[in-house]
């Protein structure tokens, strides 16, 4: 419904609507975020992840903590599925679980902080206490308009963090603190917005309070061995794109406070992410992976990431969103994976108003032109279900099966704004146990 009005009405007037829904939230609910410590994760890939991991740990160090994302929301041990499939859901919603976090008793808040939320002034109404972003890379640029006008909507973030007044909690005054991969290519450019403190973490340079330094040790059966400013720790992760989230979290918890020693027993802790490579398992002889990688860059380090498993073949399962996302996506995710991937399956995913065998030829376009035939290593099926069930009917030892796209989403969205029921990884351990 947004998306037809934004055709008919001046950018402005919806600019103003926005405003005025995120000041009336605020007070309907009595401004829930100045009771909490809220920490703001933005970024392209792995944001619902590193909030979802900062939480474990935040957890693992003896706070109540309750989050928002993509993947699902959190109150306090208690989860909350996310079926708008919004990122930032509305303001009233928005203040309505900030408000319950605080009557649950949570110290923190962690609110996954996306560019179109920000767009519609969805963060306004949050007073948050610490920001950090994952990575930047060419996504959602489409809806910004170029990747410029994209950074400057996640900078929006940075700059809000000072404009909000500190807050007393504990009868301690809180800082504003935001935190930054000083190895990422766009550190200076989130560095230029003040902060109370400004902690950089990297791989080079000198050990400092405001600086830490992650020595990449080795990567084992256990994951990855990490020498953070001389103490020894242990990220449980296999996969690369998720080590980097980990450590992301790592710092979010350093620049609260926690000592090295005290991040390195929560590390510890950390347990898989849902829908973030993710194994079915039914006692196969071959790797069923459900992973969210629904755009080119999370797809490109997924597929890095499952070469540590040496798969003799690689069966992917791929699609794309419609309803107005980005759509020079698709012919990017079927190239990427007929680069990489011995038999791609192209299905539907959540096609919303668009016709869903287009978006399937988009995206079959990108792996024809890599070198791709129809009906050899090439197939369309536009039921997901018939999709995953061929793939793992197809998977012999050794094989690896990825199905991205969705991740632990239980549900698709389809014609006429309605979700139906539907999870990747129920269906394929049905399909594992009828094989």
């Amino acid at each position: 419904m947004l998306h037809a009005l934004r055709k008919i009405i001046p950018k402005q007037i919806l600019q103003i609507y926005h405003f005025c829904l995120a000041k009336l939230a605020v007070f309907v609910y009595r401004n829930p975020s100045s009771e909490l410590i809220v920490i703001g994760v933005t970024g392209t890939n792995g944001k619902s992840s590193t909030v979802q991991m900062i939480a474990q740990m935040l957890e693992s160090l003896g706070e109540k903590v309750g989050y928002t994302t993509t993947a699902g929301f959190y109150i306090a041990g208690h989860d909350i599925e996310n079926k708008m499939k919004l990122t930032m859901p509305g303001r009233f919603y928005l203040q309505r679980m900030l408000r319950d976090m605080v009557k649950a008793g949570c110290g923190f808040a962690i609110i996954e902080t996306s560019s179109q939320g920000i767009e519609q002034y969805r963060h306004l109404g949050i007073n948050y206490d610490l920001v950090t972003y994952t990575n930047l890379t060419p996504e959602h640029i489409e809806a910004h308009g170029g990747f410029e006008a994209y950074k400057k909507a996640k900078s929006k973030l940075f700059s809000h963090l000072m404009h909000r007044a500190h807050k007393i909690i504990n009868g301690k005054k809180i800082e504003k603190v935001s935190v930054i991969n000083a190895d990422d290519e766009h550190a200076s450019y989130f560095l230029s917005f003040p902060a109370d403190r400004q902690i950089t973490y990297s791989v080079h340079g000198r050990e400092c309070n405001d600086h830490i330094v992650i020595k990449n040790i080795g990567v084992n059966e256990k994951g990855l061995s990490v020498d953070v400013c001389g103490e020894i720790m242990q990220v449980p992760y296999i996969a690369t794109f998720q080590q980097k989230n980990a450590i992301s979290a790592l710092a979010v918890c350093y620049a609260l406070g926690y000592s090295l020693k005290e991040i390195a027993k929560a590390l510890k802790t950390l347990e898989p992410i849902a829908g973030r490579f993710e194994r079915v398992d039914n006692g196969q002889d071959f790797t069923v992976i459900v992973d969210y990688a629904y755009e080119p860059y999370a797809l490109h380090a997924l597929l890095d990431s499952v070469k540590i498993l040496q798969p003799k073949r690689i069966i992917g399962i791929h699609g794309s969103a419609g309803g107005g996302r980005d759509r020079a996506r698709r012919y990017k995710i079927g190239q990427i994976a007929a680069d990489h991937e011995d038999i791609v399956i192209v299905t539907n995913e959540d096609p919303y108003d668009e016709d869903p065998r287009v978006i399937i030829q988009e995206v079959a376009k990108g792996a024809r032109e890599s070198g791709m035939k129809d009906d050899v290593d090439l197939l369309l099926i536009d039921d997901r279900e018939q999709a995953i069930k061929k793939a793992i009917l197809m998977a012999k030892k050794g094989d690896v099966v990825l199905i991205t796209g969705k991740g632990s989403e239980t549900v698709m969205a389809v014609k006429g704004g309605k979700l139906i029921p539907f999870d990747d990884r129920r269906v394929a351990l049905e399909a594992l146990k009828n094989r």
